[in-house]
């Protein structure tokens, strides 16, 4: 699969996955009425991505820099069995109020999307 076989809604999950942002953040790529609409309009567009090994779902981990600065970095993917309960809950899809990405969902790209 190349990026020129992607729908503009998939484009949207790869960029957000090059971003290293956090899941939300794939609205601000997207069209209305899909950017503001409901998570169960996107998880299954999201969900066959990861089906087709082109992206990883995982949560932000801690990490600590080498000069001991703390952040965080994406952790192992979820299940493919666990995703579909995970990505039903709306609160996934939503930025969080406290700006904290530990424990937050964020894509990640594999290496089954050439150019």
């Amino acid at each position: 699969m190349s990026t020129s076989e992607l729908s503009d809604v998939e484009y949207a999950f790869v960029l957000n996955a090059s971003e290293i942002d956090i899941l939300p953040g794939v609205r601000g790529d997207l069209d209305e009425p899909l950017a503001s609409g409901p998570a169960a309009d996107l998880a299954p567009i999201l969900l066959a991505l990861v089906d087709a090994g082109v992206v990883e779902v995982c949560r932000y981990v801690p990490w600590k820099a080498p000069d001991g600065t703390n952040g965080c970095q994406p952790g192992p993917p979820l299940s493919q069995e666990d995703l579909p309960g995970v990505l039903a809950r709306a609160e996934e899809w939503d930025y969080p109020d406290d700006f904290e990405w530990l424990g937050r969902l964020t894509l990640v790209l594999t290496d089954h999307l050439p150019g």
